[in-house]
């Protein structure tokens, strides 16, 4: 039997890691959730994070799901949640984390950017990232959730407002020094080329999309050894909110009201 993995974010962020995984399991079985109706999470508190990821937790269980790992494929939710999240289930759970390490091992000039929702940006896994893995580089902090909103439009409508992500990026004001900008939310990738573009070249973007999808195989590797293409289902897509159409990465929206599983 194939295994089963699902992969959540607060919006379409998680298709840019989702993509990945799938490059490297072609033979699990896949669903995607999305909190949109909270979109984005870098405007929630902490609390409010924890509580909805929870709640997913408890669908899961009480829809009889067989999730085999569960992937937050959302740097808010990760940075916030994970380790409150893993005691409330024997799910195997893997996070998504800016990618620090490698854009400091990468960089030239010493000087990267970390290009992150607010929430990201001032937790405490971000600071103790940064102080671990970049002693002889300086990382500069940025924060945008307008770039979250202009991922989501882009995606839905197979077209980037170049205007105004210029202009969020000029508002920005990236350091000139830095050489490497780590995109710390899934839904910038989405962006990534325009962004690049943007920078003429100058500044490279890395995210963490490709080494997450290596600790899932490495945690999904028995399964996927043994599963069977036969055994594959139809993606399952879940949403808790209206989208742009009723269609997730080719299969229907399942709608869930997540507030019903929510615990006081």
């Amino acid at each position: 039997m194939s295994s089963h993995i699902m992969v959540f974010d607060s919006g379409i962020g998680g298709t840019t890691v989702f993509e990945h995984i799938q490059q490297h399991l072609p033979n699990a079985n896949y669903s995607y959730f999305m909190d949109n109706a909270l979109l984005p999470y870098g405007e929630q508190s902490k609390q409010t994070i924890i509580k909805r990821l929870c709640a997913l937790v408890e669908f899961i269980d009480q829809r009889n799901l067989a999730v085999d790992t569960l992937v937050i494929a959302c740097n808010t939710a990760s940075t916030s949640a994970l380790d409150v999240l893993r005691q409330f289930t024997t799910i195997p759970i893997v996070g998504v984390v800016p990618a620090i390490k490698p854009a400091a091992e990468l960089s030239t000039t010493h000087h990267i950017a970390l290009l992150a929702t607010p929430a990201t940006i001032v937790s405490d896994y971000t600071k103790k990232l940064i102080t671990t893995h970049s002693a002889s580089t300086t990382v500069h902090l940025y924060s945008s959730v307008r770039l979250v909103a202009l991922a989501e439009q882009g995606f839905y409508k197979h077209n980037i407002d170049q205007v105004a992500l210029s202009n969020e990026l000029q508002a920005l004001a990236i350091d000139p020094r830095v050489d490497i900008l780590v995109l710390g939310c899934t839904h910038f990738p989405i962006l990534a080329t325009a962004i690049s573009s943007f920078y003429q070249g100058r500044i490279g973007t890395i995210d963490s999309g490709s080494a997450i999808a290596k600790r899932v195989m490495s945690i999904q590797k028995e399964q996927v050894e043994s599963a069977i293409a036969g055994n594959k289902k139809p993606l399952q897509c879940y949403a808790t909110a209206s989208t742009f159409n009723n269609q997730l990465l080719g299969s229907d929206i399942n709608q869930v009201d997540l507030t019903l599983y929510e615990k006081s």
